[in-house]
């Protein structure tokens, strides 16, 4: 189970921090990743986080501005999103992927086995 939190409404150029609970998994197994999916669009990659926090990865529209973090401890997963663009506005979603290497994560969406509902982010202009 994945519940993701911390969306809501910021003028462009400011910052927000998404929070991924995640519950009933061996949290450390899965590489974590979060995607975005905009209104007739389709979901998109924004940014990884390989099982042991060692590796992470960006869409080159985030990369500079985003910063994912996990505690495995605390079996949660961060986006730090600052410089906040309207372009940014979409749905974000925690996804969890259980792999065997420690280093890599998946910027396949497909690849993931589980997922939140999703929190809104609406960047205003």
């Amino acid at each position: 189970h994945l519940e993701e939190s911390g969306g809501g409404l910021v003028q462009t150029g400011g910052s927000l921090r998404l929070s991924c609970a995640a519950s009933g998994l061996t949290f450390s197994s899965y590489a974590m990743a979060w995607f975005r999916q905009a209104p007739g669009k389709e979901r998109e990659f924004v940014a990884g986080v390989s099982r042991g926090d060692t590796i992470t990865g960006y869409a080159d529209s985030v990369k500079g501005r985003f910063t994912i973090s996990r505690d495995n401890a605390k079996t949660m997963v961060y986006l730090q999103m600052n410089s906040l663009k309207p372009e940014d506005t979409a749905v974000y979603y925690c996804g969890a992927r259980w792999t065997f290497e420690p280093g890599s994560y998946s910027t396949t969406m497909h690849e993931y086995n589980f997922w939140g509902q999703g929190t809104q982010v609406t960047v205003s202009s």
